[in-house]
């Protein structure tokens, strides 16, 4: 799996949030999207998924073999875990997992209840994700995109709201499910995108 980003930019109003941008993405590689606060981090997170259109540029998904989807339905090729991403509140674990899993497939080999033990939810399985702490959430969230089985994974602070034994968590995960992949982390903590290969700033600031 590889993506092509060419002179991309994203501008909102006048403003140019980052602007001819050129990098390839490949997978089996890490890559760290770092810049101080507000410097677009999540935005070009958001391009790069196709969440929201670059202004001008062009960015392509090239397929390897193993990817039967569609070269235009990119976004089954895509996982993501951000804090501005909501999940189902009024469904338990297991259902959200069940209802995510009817538009993108897990990961083989693993059931609900095993994913749910891995990322330390199964005491949660029957309460509804609005009784959830911040912390509880966001493992869902990462529950929900590091067994995706998808060929890219994109986090944007991913380690939000979580504890130590969360860091430590992510952490397994990191190293259990994403070598295979083609990840991009949009933080400023090394502790999030310390694996990372490449660190890029697209918008120099």
């Amino acid at each position: 799996m590889r993506i092509e980003v060419e002179n991309a930019g994203k501008r909102f109003n006048r403003e140019w949030i980052f602007r001819h941008f050129t990098h390839s993405f490949v997978a089996g590689k890490a890559y760290a999207i770092t810049g101080p606060n507000g410097s677009g981090k999540s935005t070009f997170l958001q391009v790069l998924s196709g969440a929201q259109a670059a202004s001008e540029g062009k960015i392509t998904f090239f397929p390897d073999a193993s990817v039967s989807a569609d070269p235009e339905q990119h976004f089954q090729y895509i996982s993501i875990a951000a804090p501005y991403l909501e999940v189902v509140e009024e469904m338990s674990a297991p259902e959200f997992l069940r209802f995510h899993n009817t538009f993108k497939p897990l990961l083989k080999g693993f059931s609900i209840a095993e994913i749910l033990s891995e990322v330390g939810l199964e005491k949660a399985k029957n309460k509804q994700i609005r009784l959830f702490s911040s912390g509880m959430k966001q493992r869902m969230k990462l529950a929900q995109a590091f067994f995706s089985d998808t060929p890219i994974l994109l986090l944007d602070e991913p380690c939000t709201n979580l504890d130590k034994e969360g860091y430590a968590l992510y952490h397994r995960l990191v190293e259990r499910f994403a070598p295979q992949r083609l990840v991009v982390v949009a933080s400023n903590d090394t502790q999030e995108y310390g694996f990372c290969d490449t660190v890029i700033n697209p918008s120099g600031k």
